[in-house]
């Protein structure tokens, strides 16, 4: 599965490997920077906001390891 925690939305398929989207990783921090988007905090540093987006991804990745989720 790797540190990404592999393909956001897995789909079956009979063919030959393909790269299919984006990674587990990347929805997640999606998710936290849709929850994290309208703080004041973040208004003007984007840079900032991407950066915290992608902490909550590799912790809830870490979280989602330990098996207890």
């Amino acid at each position: 599965m790797g540190k990404d925690g592999g393909q956001a939305f897995p789909i079956s398929y009979d063919g030959p490997s393909v790269d299919l989207g984006m990674s587990l990783r990347d929805w997640f921090a999606g998710q936290a920077l849709a929850g994290t988007s309208l703080l004041q905090a973040y208004h003007n540093r984007p840079d900032l906001l991407a950066q915290h987006a992608y902490e909550y991804a590799d912790a809830m990745l870490a979280e989602r390891e330990k098996g207890d989720a």
